[in-house]
């Protein structure tokens, strides 16, 4: 997709399947699965929809999947790609991890911040995009790397220690600008430090949601996920980041989505918010 001076696409850093009831919280089953079916297991279909921002100088990329670091338990509990699909996805484009120039992470739990790291020929741990400079929010690297046992599971190390070894690490603090046109917008909510990525160019914006709202079956103010750990942070913030796409007819990009990689949105009295225009991939 043609953004401004910007060319925006989509990349997936693998499919995989989750419990729908951990995907939409304290929502009612008879409620969700009206919007988002799900099969006999309960589980329902999930995307990474990573996004490339190509520029003439530089190619960044948005959050980058589970990558290829899963066990196999692990790769049957989410019925995950094999391989590494955020690398191939990245080959049917025509690119390799050597020409990415910046990597953004949103937040740090695995299915966005899994793809960051790999092993290597001699089963090293390394980061996966040897050229990129990483960027995060220092208050999410602190969180993810505290070592707390109860958040063992959403931040395995392997996918972050590398990063600060490599000596590629940059970690930012608050709204600033990461790129020229590219900005992190911290929402809290899903965690502590995750952040909304605004992206601008020739009039144009786009916001990369990450997991303030992950699909547009979560666009319902209140609607949310088992693993967020500030519900209330994330029903106050939720309608501020939705209100202005939505009233400044800005494009949202949704990670999780299995059907729609981005939308313009409406305002909506029953649902608060709605899609107006979708786009499968961009």
């Amino acid at each position: 997709m043609h953004f401004g001076e910007l060319e925006l696409q989509t990349v997936s850093g693998g499919k995989f399947r989750i419990d729908g009831g951990t995907m939409f919280g304290v929502v009612p089953k008879f409620l969700w699965t009206k919007i988002c079916p799900c099969a006999e297991d309960n589980t329902i279909a999930q995307n990474t929809n990573c996004v490339l921002v190509r520029s003439e100088s530089k190619i960044v990329l948005i959050d980058t999947g589970y990558g290829s670091k899963l066990s196999d338990k692990q790769r049957r509990v989410f019925q995950a790609e094999e391989g590494d699909p955020l690398l191939r996805s990245l080959k049917a484009r025509g690119l390799t991890a050597n020409d990415v120039d910046v990597v953004i992470l949103s937040h740090l739990h695995f299915d966005h911040a899994g793809g960051a790291t790999r092993l290597n020929e001699k089963g090293e741990l390394v980061p996966t995009f040897p050229r990129a400079e990483y960027v995060a929010q220092r208050l999410e690297w602190m969180t993810a790397t505290a070592g707390f046992p109860e958040l063992r599971g959403a931040y395995p190390q392997e996918n972050l220690l590398p990063l600060m070894d490599s000596g590629r690490l940059r970690l930012i603090d608050g709204n600033v600008e990461i790129v020229p046109g590219i900005h992190a917008w911290v929402t809290g909510g899903h965690t502590q430090g995750h952040s909304a990525i605004v992206i601008r160019s020739g009039g144009e914006t786009a916001v990369y949601l990450g997991d303030l709202c992950p699909t547009c079956g979560h666009l319902p103010m209140a609607w949310g996920m088992s693993y967020d750990v500030d519900t209330l942070q994330l029903r106050r913030k939720k309608p501020e980041v939705l209100g202005r796409i939505a009233d400044e007819n800005w494009l949202a990009l949704f990670d999780h989505d299995s059907a729609i990689a981005a939308a313009r949105l409406s305002r909506d009295a029953r649902r608060d918010f709605s899609v107006r225009e979708s786009f499968a991939n961009l």
